[in-house]
């Protein structure tokens, strides 16, 4: 029902963080229709090129500026991911320029739905 709010078109570009280092990011919408404390982001899967990135080089950010690993995310309560807001995701590492394949796979947990429940979508994008 919400997969076309995972991976929102456009947002896929290789940016340079403070520290000069590269990363991939790439925004979504979450999957509900209601927001959630960042601790209930269940899991973010990467899928680029047919390889599947490491979890400990995935980075999300509810605000684009405070950015926690997935493990540290399922403790933080202080954060929503509020509906209609994108979720940065980010990986180690820019890619190299040209067409790349990369799937984005979000789960979440919500009050009420005793599995966790998401989307899935895969888009071809230029860099």
């Amino acid at each position: 029902m919400f997969d076309s709010y995972v991976f929102t078109e456009g947002s896929a570009r290789n940016t340079t963080l403070a520290d000069g280092s590269a990363a991939f990011q790439l925004e979504t919408l979450i999957t509900y229709y209601r927001g959630i404390p960042l601790s209930m982001v269940h899991d973010v899967q990467l899928v680029i090129d047919g390889t599947d990135v490491p979890r400990e080089e995935i980075t999300i950010s509810p605000n684009g500026t405070d950015w926690f690993t997935l493990d540290e995310a399922t403790t933080v309560t202080t954060y929503r991911w509020e509906y209609g807001t994108p979720l940065s995701i980010r990986r180690t590492g820019a890619l190299p320029q040209g067409d790349h394949e990369v799937t984005l796979r979000l789960k979440i947990r919500v009050a009420y739905i005793p599995v966790p429940f998401g989307g899935e979508r895969t888009r071809t994008v230029a860099v």
